[in-house]
């Protein structure tokens, strides 16, 4: 079941995760809604690895080797 998830885009923040700016915010914010109604729970760790994927702070392998590890939890 969808759950709606806390969106500040005044503050530039999801679940309290911080954003440099509202473009990587949007962008972050609609691969987790996609992912959200295949049934992916998030958790801030969740949306800072994925924020971090999005900026190119970790690459595709470095992403999916967390995710492989439950690093999101």
């Amino acid at each position: 079941m969808y759950k709606a998830i806390e969106i500040d885009r005044k503050k530039l923040t999801i679940m309290g995760v911080s954003f440099p700016d509202l473009q990587t915010l949007n962008s972050t914010a609609n691969a987790i809604g996609s992912n959200m109604f295949e049934g992916f729970e998030p958790t801030p760790k969740g949306i800072a690895l994925i924020r971090d994927y999005v900026m190119s702070k970790i690459t595709f392998a470095q992403f999916i080797q967390a995710a492989k590890e439950k690093a999101y939890v």
